[in-house]
């Protein structure tokens, strides 16, 4: 009997322990977050009248410059873009890359974001110029 009450109390302590660490983390903002697209420039699967100049993709949070990446590549898989994929420096939830004058034709946008916390997420969308 005294075995299981200790077992028991054991339990109780571990359970209270990882609430109270839970709780912590969430009051002091540490608690790790990705980040994910909330909207873009041209919009996720849109036919656009003309070429853009840029495909930009803003993100829910802040992302990291050195780690976070993107690429446009036309129907035949090759990279159109100008290769200057950047975080805006007003904005930290934007990423953004320059597009020389594109024919028409499906596009294919590739990203890979990364939150200040370190965590990484990544995608990709279509999206086709008339």
């Amino acid at each position: 009997m005294d075995a299981l009450l200790r077992g028991a109390r054991t339990h109780a302590a571990q359970v209270a322990g990882a609430l109270l660490s839970a709780v912590v983390l969430l009051r002091s903002g540490r608690v790790c977050a990705h980040v994910f697209p909330d909207h873009s420039e041209p919009r996720v699967g849109h036919e656009v009248d003309a070429s853009p100049a840029n495909v930009r993709i803003w993100f829910d949070g802040d992302v990291e410059p050195v780690f976070s990446t993107m690429r446009v590549e036309n129907g035949a898989k090759q990279e159109v873009d100008k290769g200057d994929a950047r975080v805006d420096p007003a904005d930290g939830t934007l990423l953004e890359v320059s597009l020389p004058p594109l024919p028409p034709g499906p596009y294919h946008v590739f990203w890979s974001a990364v939150a200040r916390d370190g965590h990484r997420t990544e995608g990709s969308f279509p999206f086709s110029v008339k």
